[in-house]
């Protein structure tokens, strides 16, 4: 389970953001992750307390936003679902594609107190 090591070192960014701006608490902090990225978003949330056990965060609530693989297709230009439609666009079947999102992993807000 390569999330935890993933997890922590996002607690440590975010603890070093929240001290470079003399944040005392963090309340929320949103995490964006795509569908087709390595991380699976359940073992990210599973993770969080442990990554923030005895730190600063502790007690911050952790948000997943999970962004969908899009792609276009090659030949009709339509967008769509790759997970959904993986043997091919929808629209023509065509198999020719440009992905256009889903790979991500952002921190995408951290609220203060």
């Amino acid at each position: 389970m390569h999330e935890l090591g993933v997890v922590m070192e996002v607690a440590k960014v975010v603890e070093d953001f929240a001290r470079e701006r003399g944040i005392s608490k963090v309340e929320k902090l949103v995490l964006q992750i795509g569908e087709l990225s390595a991380m699976i978003p359940a073992y990210v949330q599973d993770c969080w307390p442990c990554a923030v056990d005895g730190g600063s965060l502790e007690g911050t609530r952790l948000e997943i936003e999970v962004l969908p693989g899009n792609a276009v297709c090659g030949a009709c230009g339509a967008v769509y679902r790759l997970l959904e439609h993986r043997e091919g666009c929808p629209a023509c079947a065509g198999t020719e594609r440009e992905l256009l999102s889903g790979r991500e992993f952002l921190i995408k807000e951290i609220l203060a107190c």
